[in-house]
């Protein structure tokens, strides 16, 4: 039963890397394309005022000027693949 436990500890731990990545990924974005992550994400999803994970992400971010691109396609399909469809179709829409 202990490792069972290992592993289902492991899968979350995985997980939740993965997701701070996808986040981290959104964050930068918007600082490449000189977007506000708050009021952006808040605009998508007003219920989630307080989101600690993109305050840590932006913590993380680099400027505009050191940054590589990133693509739009790129965060659309991270940001699907963790079921943010209404975040990537935001992110789709404001490149257009």
């Amino acid at each position: 039963m202990n490792d069972q436990n290992e592993l289902e500890k492991k899968i979350i731990d995985t997980y939740q890397q993965e997701e701070a990545m996808m986040i981290l990924i959104f964050a930068q974005w918007c600082v490449n394309n000189e977007i506000d992550p708050f009021s952006f994400y808040q605009s998508v999803y007003p219920d989630q005022v307080n989101n600690p994970e993109l305050q840590r992400a932006l913590d993380l971010t680099v400027s505009k000027d050191e940054a590589e691109p990133i693509d739009t396609n790129t965060v659309c399909q991270v940001l699907q693949y963790f079921g943010n469809e209404e975040l990537a179709y935001a992110v789709a829409q404001s490149k257009k």
